[in-house]
């Protein structure tokens, strides 16, 4: 029987992500796996769907596969799901992702595939913080520093995060003889998979505590309101979410900590815009103005600055001034800042002036172009 296009297996276009491909290929072969799925067809396609995998997972593969077709897998093995090599398992190909598969199917800790939760601290990292800090819109043009405040949970201060009265009060937890895990056999269409889980008595940290921190009554942490100063880099974009390593909540029993992000929020200017490095402004002026040229006044992020306005400029007329505009987020050298000028209309004219406007439009009838 011919085999499948591994596209057409998975249930993809041939231009899918890696990210597409891992997500097709866990739904499928969680919805064929065998303890699932008792349909007589259900191991072939379940081993069809792992193949496909295995090819199309792999970058150098899925090249070769794309230009030659299934030839080109041959020389890569192409093996059942079910196939050993020397490493024991060499078919399955990617051991984290049929972890999670099976890890569904018999709990966590998939012994006989290479993956196991180690009892450390870095299993019991302390959550990150999210928050938001609003600044002003000079402070994000120049940037500053900064102090915030916020609350988060630190390791105590009596215990050091063990949770113990004393260093003594320690034991090394009987049940899982410190691994923090609990291994047990089970038996499958595999044969005898060994699973391990988290231990229940010691919570996965393989110790116990024989009397409680008096300060934190166990938990090895404690709340504190945190002044944290911060830097804000100049020219940081409107958005930008800034990552501060161990600033976060500390992890339970002495774990590692979390981290801070922080996402800026820039108040708006009532005249100024920043698109990216650049500034952006617009400008009402008159028509004499407009007409006969002149020095005029223009907002920047440095003060009020000095512009010429040639004569003859038209409506809407945009205008460059050279690194006019903040400094460059993450470069060097200023930003551009552009002006656009409008055209100010007068609504109501006195007489005097619409006589003027009248003789005007007389001299621009009896001159044409003059007056444009």
């Amino acid at each position: 029987m011919a085999k499948r296009d591994y596209y057409e297996v998975l249930k993809l276009a041939k231009a899918a992500s890696k990210e597409e491909i891992k997500k097709s290929y866990r739904r499928l072969a969680k919805e064929l796996h065998p303890d699932r799925n008792k349909a007589s067809n259900a191991e072939e396609q379940f081993k069809e769907v792992q193949e496909a995998y295995e090819i199309l997972s792999d970058e150098s593969k899925r090249k070769a596969y794309d230009q030659y077709g299934h030839a080109a897998t041959q020389g890569f093995g192409g093996r059942s799901a079910y196939g050993t090599g020397a490493g024991g398992a060499e078919g399955f190909g990617d051991f984290g992702d049929l972890n999670d598969i099976f890890s569904s199917f018999f709990g966590q800790g998939f012994g006989g595939f290479g993956r196991r939760e180690a009892s450390s601290t870095s299993n019991r990292r302390g959550s990150d913080i999210e928050a938001t800090l609003r600044i002003d819109f000079d402070e994000a043009v120049f940037g500053k520093y900064k102090t915030i405040s916020y609350r988060r949970k630190i390791l105590c201060s009596h215990c050091k995060g063990s949770g113990a009265e004393k260093p003594s009060d320690v034991e090394t937890c009987s049940t899982c003889n410190g691994s923090g895990q609990v291994v047990r056999i089970q038996q499958t269409f595999l044969g005898s998979i060994q699973t391990a889980a988290m231990c229940d008595r010691c919570e996965g940290t393989g110790k116990l505590t024989k009397h409680k921190c008096h300060i934190c009554q166990g938990a090895g942490r404690s709340d504190t309101d945190e002044d944290f100063k911060i830097k804000i880099p100049p020219g940081i974009p409107d958005g930008v979410t800034l990552r501060f390593r161990d600033q976060g909540n500390a992890g339970k029993l002495g774990g590692a900590y979390g981290d801070l992000y922080l996402t800026i929020d820039v108040e708006a200017h009532p005249t100024l815009e920043r698109r990216g490095d650049d500034i952006y402004t617009e400008l009402d002026i008159a028509v004499t103005t407009a007409v006969l040229g002149d020095e005029i006044k223009v907002d920047s992020v440095k003060g009020p600055i000095e512009m010429k306005i040639p004569a003859g400029t038209q409506p809407g007329k945009i205008f460059r001034l050279a690194e006019k505009g903040g400094p460059r987020f993450r470069g060097k050298g200023n930003g551009d800042q552009y002006v656009q000028v409008n055209i100010k209309i007068p609504e109501k004219v006195s007489r005097k002036q619409r006589e003027l406007w009248e003789n005007l439009d007389e001299i621009k009838s009896e001159k044409p172009g003059i007056f444009g």
